[in-house]
């Protein structure tokens, strides 16, 4: 008989939950929208939109995986009592996660590159800033070289995962995550130190309201759909293998906090650099790999920060891979009784064909690189549809599910099960079933219009 199996300890699953939210999201993408959106009340509005939309779509997610111990598909099956709607919801979700993870193994290889990049010393000697674009255009267009690192990645990946919940998963959380923080917060001392950071401090710290706009309102929820690894039923997943004696509300405030809490730091490690070192915050997704190198170069012990740095992104990025690539394995273990071996395998070598040609779109392959009659290339196509798109599609079906389908009665009863108080309880309905899926809604409108509209 096939087990599902279980998370040994409350800790060990907070570290787990922790470790999927926390990611590219958080030490990637967050200084960079912060940068291109004005500072500190991008982070604010941030924030409002974590407690307001994220926390309580996660509480959702986990109370949902908990009340089935399915995947989103066997979820949304169950307490929909078979309805082809919901079916075809959870069936999104886990084709989100597969997408997801095809294309986010690409970014890893590459993270996993400029680490052996900065530890051979090619960051080192002073680079101008055409020799930095110089080398990321030349790595990412190498074509066995890109293709080996995707495929490295998901190997590691895939055997972490084959290891089951608790002897892979949550013992690679219980180790990587401590990890983390402590090279986060040395990273941050490091970076708020540096000569000329203090112009940096203003700008991530100090709001300017007048920076205000519709459109930094909507990425800003964006963001924090994305940073928390929401709408693709990563949450749902890690719920399902979750004690029915665990606090729910308190596991997933422990999780969104620890996503904030590296968010905000990541912010400290790299605004205040970019502000010492003279360059603009708005420098968009290349900030990694083509405007923090150039840092590294020109900054005192700037070779320890860079092997700290991107030591700590592989770190982060490898825990979210663990847990995006766990939803449509648990699928496959659960509605088709396949051995975890044997999903793991198969899905693993499914996301590297369909991630094979993201990897080869920065040069690798011109048509793949510049897809007639659209204004992007095949990565960013498939990342925009299954990394923003699809996101917003499945955090919306979710929180309309358990707000008005489901019912927050019998939510409610799932999370206060074994005596467990909730004393949130009457804001949590009203913003599950009404603010989130509004918002939501915004955010997928906007998502396509900014995407293919304009």
């Amino acid at each position: 008989m096939l087990t599902r199996g279980a998370w040994s300890s409350k800790a060990g699953f907070i570290l787990a939950g922790a470790g999927s939210a926390v990611g590219l999201g958080n030490i990637w993408r967050f200084p960079y929208m912060t940068g291109d959106n004005g500072g500190a009340v991008f982070v604010l509005l941030f924030l409002i939109c974590c407690f307001l939309i994220g926390y309580p779509v996660m509480i959702a997610e986990l109370t949902l995986g908990r009340s089935t111990e399915k995947n989103p598909v066997g979820m949304f099956n169950k307490l929909s009592r078979g309805g082809r709607l919901w079916k075809v919801a959870g069936g999104l979700c886990v084709l989100s996660g597969f997408t997801v993870f095809s294309w986010y193994s690409v970014i890893l290889g590459w993270v996993a590159g400029y680490l052996a990049k900065t530890v051979s010393g090619t960051f080192t000697a002073q680079l101008t800033n055409a020799e930095i674009d110089n080398v990321f255009s030349t790595f990412v267009s190498n074509v066995p070289v890109v293709v080996f690192l995707h495929a490295l990645m998901i190997s590691v990946t895939a055997l972490v995962v084959s290891g089951g919940v608790e002897k892979g998963i949550e013992r690679l959380s219980k180790w990587l995550m401590p990890i983390l923080f402590i090279l986060l917060i040395l990273l941050a001392v490091r970076s708020v130190t540096l000569d000329g950071a203090i112009a940096g401090l203003t700008f991530y710290l100090y709001p300017d309201f007048s920076k205000v706009s519709g459109s930094m309102i909507l990425q800003a929820m964006g963001q924090a759909l994305f940073s928390l690894s929401l709408g693709m039923g990563t949450m749902i997943t890690y719920g399902s293998y979750l004690s029915r004696k665990e606090n729910i509300p308190a596991s997933a405030a422990w999780i969104t906090g620890f996503d904030i809490l590296v968010s905000i730091l990541a912010g400290f490690v790299i605004l205040p650099a970019v502000a010492a070192m003279n360059q603009s915050y708005a420098q968009g997704p290349e900030l990694i790999f083509q405007v923090l190198p150039s840092i590294f170069s020109s900054m005192p012990f700037g070779y320890f920060f860079g092997v700290g740095f991107f030591l700590l992104l592989i770190i982060a990025a490898l825990t979210s891979a663990v847990s995006i690539l766990e939803v449509p394995v648990s699928y496959f273990v659960d509605e088709r009784r396949w051995s975890r071996r044997r999903s793991v395998s198969i899905v693993a070598l499914g996301a590297f064909l369909i991630g094979t040609p993201a990897a080869l779109s920065y040069g690798g392959v011109d048509f793949l690189t510049q897809i007639p009659g659209l204004t992007m290339g095949f990565f960013s196509l498939i990342s925009t549809i299954f990394g923003d798109i699809s996101l917003s599609i499945g955090a919306f079906f979710i929180s309309i599910f358990i707000g008005w389908i489901w019912g927050v009665k019998n939510g409610l009863g799932e999370i206060e099960s074994q005596g467990n108080a909730f004393g949130l309880r009457k804001l949590w309905s009203f913003l599950i079933r009404f603010v989130a899926p509004i918002t939501i809604l915004i955010v997928f409108v906007y998502s396509v219009w900014s995407s293919f509209l304009i």
